[in-house]
């Protein structure tokens, strides 16, 4: 056999590997556009200066938001707050860093002066319906993150991601695998300037479920066709950050984006509903 070979020239072809399978997320539903209400919807007319407040969130899900976006950082007793800011100085009538404080100092804080600052568990227990995409804003918030996902079995209503790549890696450990993450920004990288999605995926080395970003850094356009071809060829979905004209709306879904988060819910619904792609979340309305 050996000699055969050696004398004709020829080589067996290699057998091809098998496709890696990726896992099926409940969180993202195959055949709809997900809609995220970012930070509750921060800029809607009727909520402008109530960020990341229960009245926010409640705003948003009763126009029919079924994904709500948010931030975690850790009270020094350990709490995790759903709040942007790693001080409360822009959105509150208080001071300080969320880390320095504890949670009784922070609940005398108000938002607009009148809504507290939530934690992430009221936003869980208030909205049960609802889901959540979760970003990380502190090391510290890490394990009690992962810890509250097992403990309330937050399997398929969070997505989570961050900033920063550490801490990403270190969530997806800690909960070994079984929630849904976005790209770290290494991921992100080698998708949008590698050639093909096979390399992209050698290159990235991780396990992700979508890709979180904007449409442009200044005048890098980050979603250009070959970033969304590569993420779809290897079954990531495209989830674009912050976008609040309808025009661009518009022009990111006929690209074939699977998300947008947007501060002007209202108007990202008027686009989706024009379009027949507006999903209301349950209790929602229409």
């Amino acid at each position: 056999m050996v000699r055969a070979r050696l004398r004709t020239g020829r080589r067996r072809k290699p057998t091809p590997s098998p496709p890696v399978a990726l896992p099926v997320w409940k969180y993202l539903p195959e055949g709809k556009v997900l809609a995220f209400a970012h930070r509750g919807g921060a800029y809607h007319p009727e909520i402008e200066g109530l960020e990341n407040t229960l009245a926010a969130f409640r705003h948003a899900a009763e126009l029919g938001y079924d994904y709500l976006e948010t931030d975690v950082h850790l009270t020094r007793d350990g709490v995790l707050l759903a709040f942007h800011d790693a001080v409360l100085d822009r959105v509150t009538d208080r001071v300080g860093a969320v880390r320095d404080l504890t949670l009784a100092d922070i609940r005398r804080a108000r938002i607009a002066g009148r809504e507290q600052v939530p934690t992430l568990v009221d936003l869980i227990d208030s909205f049960p319906q609802s889901r959540f995409n979760i970003d990380i804003k502190s090391e510290a918030a890490v394990a009690p993150l992962a810890a509250l996902v097992r403990e309330r079995q937050l399997w398929d209503r969070v997505l989570v991601g961050s900033f920063s790549r550490s801490r990403i890696r270190r969530f997806r450990r800690l909960t070994e695998g079984r929630v849904p993450t976005a790209a770290d920004p290494w991921e992100t990288i080698m998708f949008r300037f590698s050639p093909s999605a096979r390399l992209a995926t050698l290159l990235a080395g991780g396990s992700f479920a979508a890709f979180q970003v904007p449409h442009r850094r200044g005048p890098f356009v980050v979603v250009t066709p070959g970033f969304l071809r590569r993420a779809h060829a290897t079954g990531h979905q495209v989830h674009v950050w912050t976008v609040d004209d309808p025009a661009e709306m518009a022009e990111l879904l006929d690209r074939g984006v699977d998300g947008l988060f947007t501060d002007r819910t209202d108007l990202l619904k008027d686009v989706l509903q024009a379009r027949g792609q507006w999903w209301p979340a349950p209790g929602g309305n229409a």
